[in-house]
């Protein structure tokens, strides 16, 4: 984890960042970069550094700029974010996408060196992003959706490929479920396709040194196994939808209480009209021609749902509401809803996670 270094002969050969200050009593070396910091930041902090530095040092040992050196066996990149939390703190004025190097290479640290503080600010910020709720989820999506109706999660949240390498390298399984049913999302070639590693600001700062010449941004792919589960979950969110749509729209009964009943010829007819356009909707929907979320039931559910209040439908000669009457309208909300919940509590089953104990799931179209 830690051990003692002999110092380099040419300091110069080390890479000096702004974490290099001119009292500081200890160099941290980390691959090619070199830190110079403060023995009782680290130890204070730090369980791990408090029991290395309370170990009697040898009377004779080369320094590095006066200082006694040590090296960890951690990236550069993420000792440079570890030292930045550990000075300056971890704030994000306004959360990005592009604040997920810092946060997984603290959670990394921080966790190693036990720094609990650090790990715990690091785990908020995951759970906010991913989280492991259906109203935590609601949350992230509304805060993923700009001012003009954009929905842009990338902007916000980092791609999630990445975010499942580190749960799984830092065993965090409440994250899994979220991350995985965003990036089912995606249509299967892109999901095969993968991501690229996103570049750090320790790799800026190489990248300016080394010159143009240096390639900082690696492509990150699913394994076999994982890209397995993805595309199987994604198959059982469409499976759920077309079971949603046979059981709770094809030919839907109207409510019990439903105010068309007694109508003469047709009774009930707007209602069966209705749920006959709001199941076109769905279909759409699930075909990817509306928006392209053609495997987002949580999302599709939702819009569903919203159409129930919406008067911004046609009827060929002016704007107007789905002519639904109230029970039936909450007949179906109150059904759409509990889809929802059953959706977000099958995540972990459709990608193999847990074993299938429910048999009565709308997923079962037999």
């Amino acid at each position: 984890m830690v051990k003692e270094k002999r110092p380099p002969e040419n300091l110069g050969d080390l890479i000096r960042s702004d974490f290099w200050f001119c009292d500081g009593n200890i160099v941290i070396i980390a691959g090619c970069a070199a830190f110079k910091v403060h023995r009782g930041q680290l130890a204070r902090h730090s369980e791990v550094f408090s029991d290395l530095f309370s170990l009697p040092q040898p009377q004779e040992q080369e320094l590095v700029d006066g200082c006694s050196c040590v090296e960890l066996q951690d990236p550069p990149s993420d000792v440079f974010y570890f030292l930045g939390a550990l000075y300056d703190g971890l704030y994000f004025k306004k959360p990005r996408s592009t604040d997920f190097p810092a946060i997984a290479a603290v959670l990394r640290l921080s966790s190693k060196y036990l720094v609990e503080h650090l790990r715990q600010r690091c785990l908020h910020r995951l759970d906010k992003d991913w989280p492991s709720t259906l109203t935590g989820w609601d949350m992230r999506e509304r805060r993923s959706t700009d001012e003009n109706g954009r929905y842009v999660p990338r902007d916000h949240c980092a791609h999630p490929i990445l975010v499942i390498e580190l749960a799984l390298a830092m065993n965090l399984p409440t994250v899994l479920p979220a991350a995985l049913y965003d990036l089912s999302r995606y249509g299967p070639s892109k999901i095969m396709t993968g991501t690229t590693s996103p570049m750090t600001t320790f790799d800026r700062l190489l990248h300016e040194i080394s010159g143009p010449s240096l390639t900082v941004e690696k492509p990150v792919k699913l394994s076999r196994d994982l890209l397995c589960r993805t595309l199987r979950g994604r198959e059982a969110t469409q499976r759920y939808m077309a079971g949603f749509i046979a059981r709770h729209l094809h030919c839907r009964a109207p409510a019990a209480e439903c105010l068309h009943r007694s109508e003469k010829g047709s009774p009930s007819r707007p209602c069966h009209e209705s749920f006959y356009f709001i199941m076109l909707n769905i279909l759409r929907s699930v075909g990817g021609i509306a928006c392209g979320r053609d495997a987002d039931p949580l999302y599709t559910l939702s819009q569903a749902t919203e159409m129930l209040s919406r008067t911004d439908f046609s009827d060929g000669q002016r704007q107007c509401g789905l002519k639904l009457c109230q029970p039936c309208k909450n007949d179906f909300a109150e059904a759409a809803s509990k889809a929802r919940q059953e959706v977000w509590t099958l995540l972990p089953q459709w990608f193999g996670f847990v074993e299938s104990d429910n048999h009565d799931s709308l997923l079962d179209l037999d």
